[in-house]
């Protein structure tokens, strides 16, 4: 009778044998001993796996790499920014997505459903969750949507067909899109940000910047840069600036280092206009002597493009200021260039004078940066052109190139804000007004 007990006895955690335990427990990292939740009484691993794995089992090939980075990004974050954690929505249900997918007549990427059972985007609120941006007189910070949002804003026009919203900038109207249907050119669960054809007369005519191949791939190495240190974390915001560590140049006891960042809202691909700014870091050595406080006074710039065409730009100050660097201290600061080539770097020095002798003058090396513009795939209506059509569009912008080369070192000399007309006139281009209607 007691043998028939043991028998019909539930099969438990604590009654397994120790070799096969210590294998299940050794698929576990120490960390999640420690934290895992306790089971529910009476619940043994068996039932607690079939529940766990009824609710998001489909998930099985995308669970541990989304899991991993929300859980990543969020303890980065939470002593950083806790504003930003606590714009966290709940998870979604199953249903809520399902009943998303019938709204909008199409499937949605398992590796996108995975992500939204863990959290359901945020609230609309600044700083996003995806990064910011911050010019003189420019603002970007993306939130990433909740699914009901982004289901609002799913696209069935042309040029942007069976495409869902992922991220939504209250400021600038910019969105960066995944492709939940392979249409138009675009390939299934490609994330990328819209860029309107500004040559082509047809609405539909719409480039892509290319920023991830699948939701998984774009998460992750957005949350892996931000995890890094990668992405700065400045006023409680993650900005989404890239440093080269080898992009740094020490001249005596003053040490410069430069990060950029590719601005996709302001720039296109027809005509090729690609903006760029960079985040530049003076620092003198905290040991450095005190008589060796000193003044910038002027900059010296060459910016080289793609094609290998060099500008020189000179002049005094940098963004309007001469700072002062003495020992310990840091001056950073933000400026902006743009290029008629996907590609370019810049390269330079700053003259400062040492206070306590004003006679005596030097050069601080700025490093070489470059800065690329993302992988980017041209409108299938353009590609689809009449060669007459083709024709005449390529003589416009031929007119533009030539009338953009008049003032070339006017544009590069953008990049420290002196002319603050020309700079003003950049921001005010059409781009800002044809994405705000993008979502809404």
């Amino acid at each position: 009778m007691a043998a028939m007990e043991t028998e019909s006895a539930p099969l438990t955690l604590e009654s397994l044998p120790t070799d096969p335990l210590l294998l299940i427990l050794s698929f576990l990292d120490y960390r999640d001993l420690i934290k895992e939740e306790k089971a529910q009484k009476n619940q043994c691993w068996k039932s607690l796996f079939i529940d766990t794995y009824s609710d998001v089992g489909r998930y099985i090939d995308h669970y541990a790499a989304i899991k991993k980075a929300w859980d990543d990004l969020k303890k980065y974050l939470e002593p950083r920014c806790p504003r930003m954690v606590l714009s966290l929505k709940e998870g979604a249900r199953e249903e809520d997505l399902d009943a998303v997918e019938a709204q909008i007549g199409c499937k949605l990427p398992d590796d996108y459903r995975c992500s939204y059972r863990i959290h359901n985007g945020q609230k609309l609120v600044v700083p996003g969750l995806l990064g910011s941006m911050a010019l003189s007189n420019h603002y970007r910070s993306e939130d990433l949507l909740d699914v009901d949002t982004a289901a609002g804003g799913f696209q069935q026009r042309q040029g942007l067909k069976h495409c869902l919203p992922l991220t939504f900038c209250i400021h600038t109207g910019l969105s960066q899109y995944i492709a939940v249907e392979a249409a138009e050119g675009r390939n299934k669960n490609e994330v990328f940000y819209q860029c309107p054809d500004q040559m082509a007369r047809n609405p539909a005519a719409i480039d892509m910047f290319i920023i991830g191949a699948t939701f998984t791939d774009w998460f992750t190495s957005y949350v892996n840069n931000v995890v890094s240190g990668g992405f700065p974390i400045i006023r409680d915001q993650i900005f989404r600036y890239v440093h080269d560590p080898e992009c740094v140049a020490t001249t005596g006891d003053i040490t410069v280092s430069v990060s950029t960042s590719f601005l996709p809202e302001l720039s296109s691909v027809h005509p090729p206009h690609y903006f760029f700014t960079y985040r530049i870091r003076i620092e003198m050595s905290k040991d450095a002597l005190p008589e060796k406080a000193c003044q910038l006074d002027s900059r010296y710039w060459r910016i080289t493009n793609a094609k290998g065409d060099v500008e020189e730009v000179q002049g005094p100050g940098v963004v309007g200021e001469f700072p002062i660097i003495s020992p310990g201290r840091v001056y950073e600061y933000t400026s902006c260039t743009t290029f008629s080539t996907t590609s370019g770097y810049m390269e330079g020095y700053y003259t400062f004078h040492f206070l306590y002798f004003k006679d005596k003058i030097f050069n601080v090396a700025i490093p070489r940066f470059h800065m690329a513009c993302p992988t980017f795939r041209v409108s299938i209506a353009r590609l689809e052109m009449g060669p007459d059509e083709y024709e005449e569009m390529e003589e416009e912008e031929e007119q533009e190139e030539e009338e953009d080369d008049d003032d070339d070192s006017a544009d590069m000399e953008e990049s420290d804000e002196d002319d603050e007309e020309r700079r003003r006139r950049v921001f005010d281009v059409p781009i800002r007004r044809r994405r705000c209607s993008r979502l809404f």
